[in-house]
């Protein structure tokens, strides 16, 4: 059996995508060992998942430290001190700053609810709802400085037709849990 890869996934939220992630680690499907959840937000539902998933977590505030570059070299030790190969955002709020961008260059990878390069940033399903297109989708991509402008590995799309923003919501979700574990584990075994 191949070596797992080892990842951290940091999410600041609800924690669904880590879920799918961490469900499909424990079943053998995605070749990977989570070595650290991280969450910017210490009261978010993924710590409780992760407890729940017996996975080490860790929570900062981002206010306590003087600098964007100071809380991310403290959250480079501490994956470097885990061996952690590459870092999932499932969910971070936050764009990712130098110090890490360079420490795990083409290592971080994002999945965005929104067909990229349209409907970047927050709310990207009310952004696609309100641009009144017919299609949605879900992306996987590579983390660059921007928002959501990294090289785009894997897309799925569906069709909004007149459908509400729950039933969308609900569908891309779907498509998120399907994707990003599948599209993680080809990134990895290659």
């Amino acid at each position: 059996m191949a070596n797992k890869t080892k990842i951290a996934v940091f999410a600041s939220g609800n924690g669904s995508n880590f879920q799918a992630i961490a469900d499909s680690a424990a079943t053998g499907a995605l070749q990977a060992e989570i070595m650290l959840v991280v969450t910017d937000r210490p009261q978010a539902y993924v710590m409780e998942r992760a407890q729940q998933a017996g996975i080490p977590s860790f929570a900062f505030i981002p206010s306590a430290y003087e600098s964007k570059q100071l809380y991310e070299e403290m959250l480079k030790e501490k994956l470097e001190q885990l061996n952690v190969e590459w870092i999932i955002l499932a969910g971070y709020m936050r764009l990712i700053g130098p110090v890490l961008l360079e420490a795990f260059e083409n290592r971080i990878i994002n999945i965005h609810p929104s067909l990229l390069p349209a409907f970047p940033g927050k709310d990207a399903i009310g952004q696609t709802l309100a641009a009144g297109v017919e299609t949605a989708g879900v992306t996987v991509h590579y983390v660059d400085a921007g928002m959501d402008t990294g090289k785009i590995i894997a897309q799925q799309s569906i069709a909004v037709r007149d459908r509400g923003r729950e039933e969308v919501e609900e569908e891309i979700h779907e498509i998120e849990h399907r994707l990003y574990p599948a599209t993680l584990q080809r990134l990895f075994a290659q």
